[in-house]
């Protein structure tokens, strides 16, 4: 497994990680726990070494999930989880109140500790930028995590660039998480320079666009109701059918390359930036040894400049994200 490292910091993980969230929560039912536990354990053995959890997936039974797997390999595998949300008083299933007040930030670190039955956490998020709190005193509290040997690493998610430098200054960031793919391509504008600017390494989510880089989503697709792509404007029947352009193109790369393209997707962000690690999530084993089939396809300069140039012309339709959720992210 290739090896990349994240930041100043030098956090060394697999060039790919593994997201979970979809284990437990957001891409319909919570899927069986002994199959979960079998996979993640099959993609240490395959020399992942970079997992993705929260303790808002579930809630909370991600973080379960992934401490009671991972725990036979405790010191060869880096989890990353983040904090930022409060459940609603009187309904614990749905967390959609920020909050990343410095108290909160330790006792969600408390918690989180014996989840994943660690006694650290390597990379510690802020889920979501809370406008109530200072950037400076989440950065701070996290840094007095660090001190006391709580926590390795911190991490900001879905932040903007301003926010960024702010924290910077008070406690060194080693990776952001935000969404990036050829799917969505805003974080080239400002954030990938400020990451090189600064030196921090860079962790996309969704590198497949929810699945949908895959070619396995069609306008013809029905998800299940519990699944939050039926809120997403970019994937209504509609849009679905518009934005097939992309998937055909990567497609035309793909046979020319004996890929597929998903493969072709996650290449493609591996190429970018030697400090991006992409953390695909899945929950079946053979999309998770064609995730990893990426590290073997080789993309030229030229190719890229293809795949770019040729993707360019095409008009992806449809917002992100609900308004809900796009107005927590860039702030």
């Amino acid at each position: 497994m290739q090896k990349r490292k994240l930041g100043k910091g030098n956090l060394e993980v697999s060039a790919i990680g593994l997201g979970c969230m979809g284990m437990s929560w957001s891409y319909g039912p919570p899927k069986d726990k002994q199959a979960m536990t079998a996979l993640l354990r099959a993609a240490f053995e395959r020399g992942v070494t970079f997992f993705d959890t929260a303790e808002v997936y579930g809630p909370l039974t991600n973080e379960e999930l992934v401490g009671e797997a991972l725990a036979p390999f405790r010191g060869k595998v880096v989890i990353a989880t983040k904090f930022g949300w409060e459940a609603n008083p009187g309904d614990g299933s749905r967390w959609s109140a920020l909050n990343s007040r410095p108290e909160h930030i330790k006792e969600v670190a408390e918690a989180s500790l014996r989840r994943l039955r660690v006694d650290a956490i390597d990379l510690f998020y802020q889920h979501r930028v809370d406008l109530k709190v200072p950037i400076e005193d989440v950065a701070g509290a996290v840094k007095e995590l660090i001190q006391e040997g709580k926590v390795k690493h911190f991490g900001l998610s879905e932040a903007g660039a301003k926010t960024i430098r702010r924290a910077h200054a008070v406690q060194p960031v080693t990776a952001l998480q935000s969404e990036y793919s050829l799917f969505w391509r805003e974080p080239e504008q400002e954030i990938l320079p400020l990451l090189e600017e600064l030196g921090i390494g860079f962790v996309p989510f969704s590198p497949l666009g929810k699945g949908f880089l895959t070619g396995k989503i069609t306008a013809e697709t029905k998800f299940n109701s519990t699944d939050f792509r039926n809120t997403v404007p970019r994937f209504t029947e509609e849009n679905r059918k518009a934005n097939r352009a992309l998937v055909e193109l990567l497609t035309t790369f793909a046979k020319q390359k004996k890929a597929t393209p998903a493969q072709i997707a996650l290449s493609w962000l591996l190429a970018k930036k030697p400090w991006i690690a992409p953390i695909p999530g899945t929950t079946k084993l053979d999309r998770l040894d064609e995730n990893l089939g990426s590290l073997n396809v080789e993309l030229t300069p030229k190719d890229l400049d293809d795949i770019e140039s040729a993707s360019s012309h095409i008009k992806l339709e449809g917002a992100r994200y609900s308004e809900f959720h796009q107005k927590l992210v860039g702030r």
